[in-house]
């Protein structure tokens, strides 16, 4: 009865809307990649999908409370993996992000890390009994969330690294931290620019170069934004048709089916489809939202919101990137960019999100 019960009270509306997603990102991905050396990267993925609805399935069968108790063990476990990776990880592009598997496989450790990041600072801010939180107990869960982030901007991977302050940031304003606090980290980050500037790469200088005037460099760093404004624009109203995006099909939008996959969307299905998508990804932040709402108690909230801050930074960041509103950083659009790593985490959190749903059932 129980399982009957916990199988019927799962958010099937949630899934059903990620569902939508990963299908526009495997039609995609597809598309962008039919008659190039990628043209089995969409069967791949929706291996990654089922793996990931698998991942969903595991983690709304645990009590998150468990998870909450076993934060530190989860932790230190995370920091472990992370050292590893840039012990014995596999180095592509310049970058040692990825630990191999089997044959060709690898696992993006610091996908997985997102989800002991959202379950230690939900742990954290529900101890917290004060009205307030004070600044040991700031200086201290900024510190434990900085170190892995130290681990993962080493690999480099900058990106993914901010993910992990966006779960930080989420939590402390919905734990009303002080406008005192917020002002002073302000301060304190446009104080640390100059030196933060000097220990970038040289090809993240150029990025965040390339986004202040990309035309500086066209041919170079500004080619990924020049051509995915091009891809967007000529998109129009309807788009230019599945496997017909010129800039798309002749190569020119670079990494169509990961990094730059809403410009390739965009291209093809215009307007319409990304007012779309972008519909259904607010339709799954509120479902979150909504389950957050519910929560039984406030570290079942803490770890609803923290996904959706999460979701809604990844797409405010990728859509920012393409249309170049935001720098170049490599992270990937939620559901529907292609890579196992992502989606199967991405479908773990959502499974996060419905143990805390069985909860309020189960109470």
């Amino acid at each position: 009865m129980a399982r009957y019960r916990s199988a019927r009270d799962i958010d099937w509306t949630l899934a059903a809307l990620a569902l939508l997603l990963c299908g526009l990102g495997v039609l995609q991905i597809f598309s962008a990649t039919h008659e190039s050396v990628f043209s089995s990267a969409w069967w791949k993925q929706i291996l990654w999908v089922g793996l990931g609805l698998v991942a969903m399935w595991i983690f709304a069968s645990v009590d998150y409370h468990h998870l909450l108790e076993r934060v530190p063990l989860l932790y230190v476990l995370s920091l472990a993996t992370l050292v590893a990776v840039l012990l014995v990880g596999a180095q592509i592009f310049g970058s040692r992000r990825w630990i191999p598997i089997y044959g060709g496989l690898r696992l993006q450790v610091s996908e997985f890390v997102k989800l002991v990041i959202i379950l230690l600072v939900a742990r954290c801010l529900a101890e917290f009994r004060r009205d307030r939180i004070e600044l040991r107990d700031l200086i201290r869960l900024v510190g434990l969330v900085a170190l892995p982030m130290a681990l993962v901007i080493k690999q480099p991977d900058l990106g993914t690294s901010l993910t992990y302050a966006a779960i930080l940031l989420t939590g402390l304003f919905l734990a009303g931290l002080s406008w005192r606090y917020w002002l002073a980290g302000g301060v304190l980050a446009v104080v640390l620019l100059p030196a933060v500037w000097t220990h970038l790469r040289e090809y993240q200088k150029e990025r965040i170069n390339a986004f202040v005037n990309p035309g500086r460099d066209p041919r170079g760093a500004g080619y990924q934004v020049i051509q995915s404004k091009i891809a967007i624009g000529s998109g129009g109203l309807w788009g230019q048709g599945t496997t017909q995006g010129s800039q798309t099909q002749l190569r020119f939008l670079p990494v169509p089916h990961t990094d730059f996959i809403f410009s390739a969307f965009g291209e093809e299905h215009g307007f319409v489809g990304v007012v779309v998508a972008l519909g259904l990804y607010f339709l799954v932040l509120m479902q979150i939202v909504h389950n957050a709402q519910t929560a039984p108690d406030r570290a079942g909230m803490y770890v609803c919101m923290c996904v959706a801050g999460l979701m809604l930074f990844q797409v405010f960041v990728n859509v920012g990137m393409v249309v170049g509103r935001m720098p170049v950083t490599g992270l990937p659009l939620p559901f529907m960019s292609y890579g196992g790593s992502n989606t199967i985490s991405v479908f773990a959190m959502l499974g996060l999100v419905n143990s805390v749903r069985l909860q309020r059932f189960g109470n």
